[in-house]
This record gives structure tokens, sequence and C-alpha cells, in this order.
């Protein structure tokens, strides 16, 4: 997978020192206006830690454009993080490797949940990005027959939630399935090679799936998708919310130009990700809508309040009053709702 800018172990030990001797702050600090410098015309950091995804079109315009690193000039280095999925992103903002990271919003709550102290302050997309996929020859071809087989899927993103869902749906009682928890990849690779019956699968990697292999999809239901979320971390959004200001900004310049230039999008994807043109089409053109309110609110409540209770019920959370509680306490529409694309530059 080709990835133009890395980030050295270096700035990634001292995020993670930072966020480990740092004091948590309380929550609710305003943000600042859109693009101010903080006092004494510096911006309140020098540093930025921001992760990009092949699940997260817009990180990929962002960091291709260059956005960040032209608007904060030399005053700020930009350091990119690629996340594997929801939960190493999830991971990475827990230990302070990141400042700002994509998951799904399923992943989001389980995190809130689970004592992360992020909050989510953009809505990137409503994706099609989960379903349930099998081989070319299997003769499974509802999630009833999911039933004593073995399916792959990775805990804590979204399609792991989205296979609960599914069961939950059919019928099926999750103690009678074996997931075997395996990341995105190499779930693919386990359906392919035979080592499991179906796979809960990802796109991009899903779409290459099955343009390369032929597997099949045998379940989708965008309303079990449950959006992509923005999410920052509490200390981030205390110490420079001027910069975090900026990094909401390009996420809307981002879906704008995302929006006019579509097939720039599909080349970025299938450059970033080592698939086809077509399969990135498909993930782009089919299968994400960037088309949506950024401001993070009542729809996305109500889908986590739908994948809420499967929390608990799978044992991934105690109890539904810890799920409301990281409910009323996850959004941070403020950012999205100051958003100025203007302010970025570029």
């Amino acid at each position: 997978m080709s990835i133009r800018t890395a980030v050295s172990a270096t700035a990634l030990a001292l995020a993670t020192a930072l966020a480990l001797t740092g004091c948590v702050a309380g929550e609710g600090t305003a943000p600042a206006a859109a693009g101010t410098p903080a006092e004494g015309s510096a911006w309140s950091t020098d540093t930025l830690d921001i992760d990009f995804a092949t699940y997260n079109p817009l990180s990929l315009v962002i960091k291709d454009q260059g956005w960040l690193e032209e608007t904060f000039g030399d005053d700020v280095t930009v350091n990119w993080v690629q996340s594997a999925g929801s939960n190493k992103a999830n991971e990475a903002l827990r230990a302070g490797a990141v400042d700002v990271g994509s998951t799904a919003g399923s992943a989001a709550l389980l995190a809130r949940s689970n004592g992360s102290p992020i909050r989510t302050i953009d809505i990137y997309s409503q994706p099609e990005w989960a379903a349930i996929v099998v081989p070319a020859d299997s003769d499974i071809t509802s999630v009833a027959d999911l039933a004593g087989k073995s399916v792959a899927a990775t805990k804590g993103t979204d399609p792991y939630f989205f296979l609960l869902q599914s069961l939950e749906a059919a019928g099926v009682p999750l103690d009678q399935v074996e997931v075997q928890n395996l990341q995105h990849a190499d779930g693919r690779t386990a359906l392919e090679q035979g080592s499991v019956a179906a796979w809960s699968g990802l796109d991009p990697i899903m779409a290459a799936s099955e343009a390369e292999s032929g597997t099949r999809l045998i379940y989708r239901n965008i309303d079990f998708n449950t959006y992509g979320f923005l999410n920052a971390t509490q200390d981030f959004l205390d110490a420079s919310p001027d910069v975090a200001q900026v990094v909401v900004d390009a996420y809307e310049k981002a879906r704008a130009w995302a929006q006019e230039n579509p097939e720039k999008v599909v080349e970025i994807l299938a450059e970033v990700a080592g698939i086809d043109p077509a399969v990135a089409q498909k993930v782009i053109v089919e299968r994400t809508n960037l088309a949506i309110d950024p401001v993070p609110g009542e729809a996305q409540r109500q889908v986590l309040e739908v994948v809420g209770p499967i929390f608990v019920e799978s044992g991934d959370v105690a109890d539904q009053k810890t799920i409301d509680t990281a409910l009323d306490e996850l959004f941070e529409p403020t950012f999205a709702e100051k958003a100025d694309p203007a302010n970025v530059a570029g």
C-alpha cells in the first residue's frame, strides 16, 4: 500500500508520552473562532498528529492536497498516521498517538463507553462500507445460514457490529457463530483461503475481494452502517481548539472538493489502497455518500441508540446506563457548526 507521508517513531513516542503525562482537562471548552491563531499570533501547538484511512476518503483528499501543511506553514508540523481500522484509530486516540482519528460511529460509541475521552467533531460520510461476504462457490445464501459457521470480523469496528446486528435480525444467537477476530485484510485472506465460512468485510478491501476473487455479498443493509465519525481527544480540544477548527474546516473543504472531483478521489483511493481504479470507483461512487450534514447530531444518535443495546448483549459494554452516558457525552458539534472551508489555504 502506498503511503506518501510517514510519521516517525520519534513523533509517535513523543505524542504518547505527552498523553500519558499530561493532565486531563474538563470537557466543554468552547472552540476558538475558525482559523484563529492562539495568543501571540502563534498556533496553540507546534504539532498535529492526525490519521488517514482508506475507509475515510476525505482524509485521503486532505493529505493528498496538502491543505493543512499549507495553512499552518512552518508553525505546525502535521504528522499523518495510517489507521487500518476503527479499532486501530481508537487505540491511537487512547494512547495519544493521534489527536484526531477517524472511526465508524459504532466504534466511537464503544470507545467512549469504555472510558476513552474522545469527542466526535465532524461526520465525514454515510458509507455502505460493511456487508457479509462469502466465497464465490459458497452454499451460504443468507445470514441465517451462518449458524454453526465461523465468521471473520474485526472487533471494535463497524463490520463487527454489522455482523451482530445482522445475526440479531436473522434470529441467530451470537453463541451459535464462531467469530474469528481478525484485522480486515486478514479477514479477507482467511475467507479466500477457506479458513472461515464468511467475513464481515470493509471497503475498499471488500470491493477488491469481489473484483479479484469473485467473492459475493450475501447481505447488505446501509442502515446497519453507522456513519463515518471524526473524533478528537478531549485534551487536544481543550488545549488546541484553534487547530481543531482548522482540521474540521479542511474536512468541509475536502467534502466540497470530493463532490466536484469524484474521478480524482477515485485516483487517490486507488493509489493509497493499492487497488484497481474500477474497484475504487465502486467504493466512492456506489457506496459512499458525502452529501450529508457534517454536524454530529440526531441522525447519528438514532443509529447508535439501536447499536448500543447490542454492545451490552454481546458483553462489549457493562450496562445500558454506561451506553446512555457515553452517547450524551460523545458529540461536540460546535466545530462543524462553525466550519468555514475558506479558512483553509490551497
